[in-house]
C-alpha cells in the first residue's frame, strides 16, 4: 500500500506542475494582451475627447507625435515632446492643457470689433514661448529663444520677438505695424470695416481701400494638399501664422471659384494670388477667374503666382517659379518673391474636339489650354499613369515615384510602338494650310517654352535658328516627335523635335482609328475627331525676375533683342 502511494504521489505533482505551467503561460499571454487592448482603449478614448475640443476650439490644433524641436508648453511651461499646436499662431500646449489654453489664450482674429469708421492700427498680439530660430529682440537686437525654458515673446502678426527682461508696458501697447509682410496681409480691422459697411449698404470699397497703404497688394494663397510630395498642409499652416488666416484656403475643401470672391472685397486690381500645386491646379484656378469675368467682376481679377507642387511644373518652369518645390525655401522668402515679380499675360486657347456620335450626331468636348495639347506616345504615358493611380492612388504620392512611373511607361511604348504610322491616321492644318507630315507618332503643340517636366521641346538642342516659343505672342508651335525614344533623346539635348510650324489656329483630323490624346496633362483615349485649336483668352499671371536657367537668360535676352529691332523698324 505505501507503495502505491508512493507510486501516486510523483504523478500528482507532475499534474500540478503541468497546470501551473499552463496557468502561467496563459497569464503571460493573456495579460499582455489585455494591457494592449486597454492602452488601445484609453488611446482612442483620448483621441475622441481631443477631437472634441478640436471641433470646438477658436484655435486651428493639429496634433503632432514630436515636435522638431525643443518645444514648451504654452500652459504649464513644461517641456513637451507630443501635444497640439495652432497652425494661425503658433500656440503649442500639451495634451492635458488643451482646454486651458482655449481658456487663457486667443487665437487670430481675422475680423476686430469695428464702429463703421476706418481704423488703420491695431495693438500687438503677444504670445510667449517657442519664438523661430535665429529671431532677434527688438529692443536690444540679441537673439532670443535660446533658453531652454518657455521664454520672451512673439507677435503673430508682425512677427518681431522680444526678451522677457526687454518687454515693456510700451510695447504691450503699441500698435502693430505688421511687419515685413504688411502689404500682403489683409488686416482684421479692414474686413470688420468692409462688414459694417454691408450692413449699411454701402459699397464704395475703393474709398475706404484707398485709406490703406498705397503699395497695399493683399495675396491670397490657395493650396492643393494633394498635390506632388503632400507638402500642402505644413504650407498652409506656415502661410497662416504670417497672413490673416482668412486669405489661406485649402482647395480640397473649398473651391477656387469661391476662394476668389475675396477679391471683390479688395481694391480694383490689387489682388495677387499664390497657388501652390501643379500645372492642373494652376489650370483650375484660372478657370475660376475666367468665370469672374463672366460675372462682369474684371476689375477684381487678381494676378497669379506659382509655387509648383506638382509632378511636371512646366507652366512653373516657364515662369520662372522652380521646376519643383521641396521645402528648401523657406516660406518668408517665397511672399518676398512674390511682391517682386512682374506681371504678365499668358495666352489661354480653346481646344474643341468634335467626334461622330451614333446615327451620325456630332458631340462636341470643349477643354481650355494652357500648356500644350498632344496626341501620341507622351499622351499614352500620361493616360497610363492616370489608369494606374487612379486604381492606387496612395502609391503616387511622391513626385520621384510619379517620375519613375513614367519612365517605366516610356520605356514600355519604346518597345511596343502603340502610336506608329501616325501620319496616316491623321491630318494637320495651320491657318487653314495642309502640312505634309513625316513618318511620325506623336504631334504636339506648344503654348509655352516647356515641355515634359522641363525640357525646351521647341528649341531642341538651340543648333538651328528658329523663333522663340513665347506665351504671349498669339501664335502656337506645332512640333512631331518619331516616338518615345526620341521624346527622350529630346529632353537630354541630344535631338532635335520635327518642327511642323507655328499658327494662330491649328486643326487637327484624327481619320479611322482610336488614338491617346492629352490637354495640359489630362488624357483621353479619342475615337475618330476633329480637333480645333483657338485663341480663347489671356491670363494675368506673374514672372519671378531672380532666379533664372541659362536657358531662360538666352530666351530672354533674345527677346529683348527682338522687341528692339521691332521697335528700330517702326
Amino acid at each position: 500500500m505505501e507503495g502505491e502511494e508512493n507510486s501516486g504521489s510523483p504523478s500528482f505533482s507532475g499534474v500540478f506542475a503541468d497546470r501551473s505551467l499552463a496557468f502561467w503561460t496563459l497569464c503571460s499571454v493573456i495579460l499582455p494582451v489585455l494591457i494592449t487592448l486597454w492602452c488601445s482603449f484609453q488611446r482612442s478614448r483620448r483621441q475622441v475627447l481631443r477631437q472634441e475640443i478640436f471641433r470646438k476650439s477658436k484655435h486651428d490644433w493639429h496634433y503632432t507625435d514630436l515636435f522638431g524641436q525643443p518645444t514648451y508648453c504654452c500652459v504649464c511651461a513644461q517641456h513637451i515632446l507630443q501635444g497640439a499646436f495652432c497652425s494661425c499662431c503658433g500656440l503649442c500646449v500639451n495634451e492635458e492643457c488643451l482646454k486651458k489654453a482655449d481658456q487663457h489664450f486667443l487665437c487670430k482674429e481675422i475680423m476686430m470689433w469695428s464702429d463703421g469708421r476706418a481704423h488703420s492700427c491695431m495693438a500687438h498680439h503677444w504670445i510667449r514661448g517657442n519664438v523661430p530660430l535665429c529671431s532677434y529682440c527688438v529692443v536690444c537686437k540679441q537673439q532670443c529663444g535660446n533658453q531652454p525654458k518657455l521664454c520672451d515673446y512673439r507677435c503673430i502678426w508682425c512677427q518681431h520677438t522680444v526678451h522677457d527682461e526687454c518687454m515693456q508696458s510700451s510695447l504691450k501697447s503699441e500698435k502693430c505695424s505688421f511687419g515685413e509682410f504688411r502689404n500682403l496681409i489683409i488686416p482684421p480691422y479692414y474686413l470688420s470695416t468692409i462688414n459694417q459697411m454691408r450692413k449699411d449698404k454701402r459699397t464704395d470699397y475703393e474709398k475706404l481701400a484707398s485709406s490703406y497703404s498705397k503699395h497695399w497688394t493683399p495675396i491670397i494663397i490657395l493650396a492643393n494638399t494633394r498635390s506632388g510630395n503632400n507638402m500642402g498642409e505644413t504650407l498652409l499652416g506656415e502661410f497662416k501664422i504670417l497672413l490673416n488666416p482668412v486669405q489661406v484656403f485649402d482647395l480640397s475643401k473649398i473651391s477656387p471659384a469661391k476662394a476668389l470672391q475675396l477679391c471683390t472685397l479688395l481694391p480694383y486690381n490689387s489682388a495677387r494670388v499664390l497657388v501652390c500645386g501643379g500645372d492642373g491646379t494652376v489650370g483650375w484656378v484660372l478657370d475660376a477667374i475666367d468665370e469672374m469675368k463672366i460675372k462682369g467682376q474684371e476689375r477684381y481679377i487678381p494676378q497669379v503666382a506659382i509655387l509648383p507642387l506638382g509632378t511636371g511644373n512646366d507652366l512653373s518652369n516657364t515662369l520662372a517659379w522652380g521646376a519643383g518645390y521641396a521645402g528648401e525655401v523657406p516660406v518668408e522668402q517665397i511672399l518676398r518673391n512674390v511682391m517682386e515679380a512682374d506681371g504678365i499675360k499668358l495666352d489661354r486657347w480653346k481646344v474643341q474636339v468634335t467626334n461622330k456620335g451614333y446615327y451620325n450626331l456630332r458631340k462636341l468636348k470643349v477643354f481650355t489650354m494652357n500648356n500644350y495639347f498632344s496626341i501620341g506616345p507622351d499622351a499614352l504615358m500620361a493616360l497610363n499613369f492616370h489608369a494606374h493611380r487612379e486604381k492606387t492612388p496612395s502609391l503616387f504620392s511622391s513626385r520621384i515615384i510619379n517620375k519613375a512611373v513614367y519612365f517605366f511607361y516610356g520605356t514600355k511604348d519604346c518597345l511596343v510602338q502603340e502610336c506608329k504610322d501616325l501620319n496616316k491616321k491623321v491630318e494637320l492644318e495651320l491657318d487653314g494650310e495642309r502640312i505634309n507630315l513625316p513618318n511620325l507618332e506623336g504631334i504636339i503643340v506648344l503654348n509655352i517654352g516647356y515641355w515634359g517636366g522641363g525640357c525646351r521641346l521647341w528649341e531642341g538642342m538651340g543648333d538651328e535658328p528658329y523663333p522663340l516659343a513665347r506665351h504671349d505672342d498669339g501664335l502656337l508651335e506645332v512640333a512631331g516627335v518619331y516616338g518615345s525614344f526620341h521624346c527622350a533623346q529630346i529632353q537630354v539635348k541630344l535631338a532635335n523635335p520635327v518642327r511642323l510650324g507655328q499658327a494662330h489656329t491649328v486643326r487637327l483630323i484624327l481619320k479611322d482609328s482610336k488614338m491617346p490624346m492629352q490637354v495640359d496633362g489630362e488624357p483621353w483615349a479619342q475615337g475618330p475627331c476633329t480637333v480645333t485649336i483657338t485663341h480663347k483668352t489671356h491670363a494675368l499671371m506673374l514672372y519671378h525676375m531672380g532666379e533664372q536657367t541659362d536657358d531662360d537668360a538666352s530666351s530672354m535676352s533674345e527677346q529683348e533683342q527682338t522687341r528692339e529691332q521691332t521697335d528700330e523698324d517702326v
